[in-house]
């Protein structure tokens, strides 16, 4: 018979020493850094949308481009610092300001420009390389963030989700927005934060399940 001193000598002696974690704001930066590179390479493989320039006079366009990077920023550092265990659940609310900001300007953009879609003004062909750009942004961008959390997010799950895909729609929303003439916004949204909202609730109906 084993005793309780020469058991607990043996369980150390077989320990294997833990990587730790990087500090949540080091690992955000790491993927805001790998969130810029994707617009550089998307950029010098598409080129800037041609009426960029004019567009960046307009003071509407740079409050949702401003709102929607800002978004996809908070919300990867707010993602980030509630995946750690202790952490306050304020960081969840660190994107709210830039989100009021981003959607009130598309709302106030559908208002005043609902009516001003010409005939033929969208074509396949356009609408067929938004959704090129909108994959080759997300889908690297969530792969990373899910590769990124995948320890530490399990105390919430929920959370961490919903701030990952938030920071996704608010970096490919930019992407568009410097890329494409035509406004995907809600697209973007219903395309992450919905893809969100299914994960969580395919895990809670696995959890009530077990």
């Amino acid at each position: 018979m084993i005793s309780t001193p020469e058991l607990i000598a043996m369980l150390a002696a077989n320990l294997t020493p833990v990587r730790r974690l990087r500090p949540p704001l080091t690992r955000a930066i790491w993927w805001l850094l790998l969130a810029a590179l994707i617009l550089v390479l998307i950029g010098i493989g598409h080129g800037m949308r041609p009426d960029l320039l004019g567009r960046l006079k307009d003071s509407s366009f740079l409050f949702g481009l401003a709102g929607s990077l800002l978004t996809g920023i908070l919300a990867a550092v707010g993602a980030f610092m509630v995946s750690i265990p202790g952490r306050s659940r304020w960081w969840f609310a660190l994107p709210v300001p830039t989100v009021i900001v981003w959607l009130s300007n598309i709302g106030y953009q559908c208002l005043t420009n609902w009516v001003a879609v010409e005939p033929g003004a969208m074509q396949f062909g356009e609408t067929a390389e938004c959704l090129a750009t909108l994959v080759l942004t997300s889908l690297p961008l969530a792969l990373a963030m899910l590769a990124m959390l995948r320890y530490a997010a399990l105390l919430r799950p929920a959370s961490v989700i919903l701030l990952g895909s938030l920071a996704v729609s608010g970096i490919t929303a930019t992407a568009l927005a410097l890329f494409h003439p035509l406004d995907a916004t809600v697209m973007i949204l219903v395309f992450n934060l919905g893809t969100a909202i299914l994960i969580i609730g395919a895990g809670g109906v696995l959890s009530l399940w077990k």
